[in-house]
């Protein structure tokens, strides 16, 4: 959690305080699916644009003809063939499906890089982080709220070192976006899993027990009756979680629960439009093949494709 992730969570705390959280906090970082509507290509094909575009740029898809949502797609195409040989392989489209459905972390990322690229150079170093994050805070040695911004501090530091994989103490946008969604990188899942368990380990014994589990879901506040929900987490941690039987989550079922190996969605949406488009059955997509299927990737609808490409080419 970083210090801006942490002032959201402190406002929010402000409201539940007033009353006793029924809901469940959930933990687990699941890849989001790519649409809400049924994948049905018998009746539309509204799943696949909002797959291929993300739902919010799908909803746009109202104003083009034909002609102009096919020159607008070609253009797509360009920027889905990473190395430029011509064709679309089911990797560079599940790439790119990628890219359109977490847009909304790279335009976070843009939104943090302005504020804290102090120097304007095009990257950012931890110095520049900590000043502008943490600067006036730590001219306070005593903040009124009793949070301890130095231990936050240091958290974020770690962080930013794991992100930095030169370690140069200076982050690209890349490495920056490591740093603020570690969640979405490989190198990066370590470092979850070792937040979460500090978070979650009161005890500071190195693993979770049911209880600290349980503690992190729900607060009793002298209740003895616990929800419905409560009571299957606490099958699940019994169940499912603890997979040795030992009464605690160590690192490795820590990392199964937060960071499940969920089916790949974007693969295999990549695969159907392959399979789709692919007239010659060489497993790869040209241009030509593409925009003749204009109406699977997406319609004769309305959309500003230009924000979505310098995006991309950015990241």
């Amino acid at each position: 959690m970083t210090i801006q992730q942490f002032l959201v969570y402190l406002s929010l705390c402000a409201v539940c305080v007033l009353t006793k959280p029924t809901d469940k906090k959930d933990r687990v970082h699941h890849d989001p699916q790519l649409s809400d509507k049924v994948h049905d290509d018998a009746q539309n094909f509204e799943y696949d644009h909002d797959a291929f575009l993300g739902a919010d740029e799908a909803k746009t898809f109202d104003q083009l003809t034909p002609e102009e949502s096919k020159e607008r797609l070609g253009k797509i195409v360009s920027k889905i063939d990473e190395d430029k040989d011509g064709f679309v392989t089911v990797e560079e489209l599940r790439d790119w499906i990628k890219f359109a459905q977490k847009r909304w972390i790279y335009e976070d990322v843009e939104r943090q890089w302005k504020g804290h690229d102090l120097n304007e150079d095009g990257l950012i170093s931890w110095e520049e982080y900590k000043n502008a994050t943490y600067g006036y805070i730590l001219d306070d040695p005593d903040p009124d709220d009793g949070f301890n911004y130095k231990q936050m501090m240091m958290r974020d530091e770690r962080r930013f070192k794991m992100a930095d994989k030169d370690g140069d103490l200076i982050a690209t946008k890349e490495e920056f976006t490591a740093f603020l969604h570690p969640e979405e990188y490989d190198y990066m899942k370590d470092i979850v899993v070792q937040e979460t368990m500090e978070d979650i380990d009161k005890n500071r014994d190195g693993v979770i027990d049911l209880e600290e589990y349980i503690g992190d879901m729900y607060s009793h506040d002298g209740d003895a009756d616990e929800p419905e929900w409560v009571k299957t987490e606490r099958e699940q941690f019994v169940e499912f979680r603890d997979k040795n039987r030992d009464g605690k989550m160590d690192k490795e079922e820590t990392k199964d629960w937060i960071l499940p190996s969920d089916y790949d969605h974007a693969e295999a949406e990549a695969r159907h439009l392959v399979y789709e488009s692919d007239q010659n059955k060489d497993g790869k997509l040209t241009r030509e093949e593409i925009v003749d299927k204009y109406d699977l990737f997406v319609g004769s609808q309305a959309t500003d494709f230009g924000e979505a490409l310098v995006r991309h080419d950015e990241f």
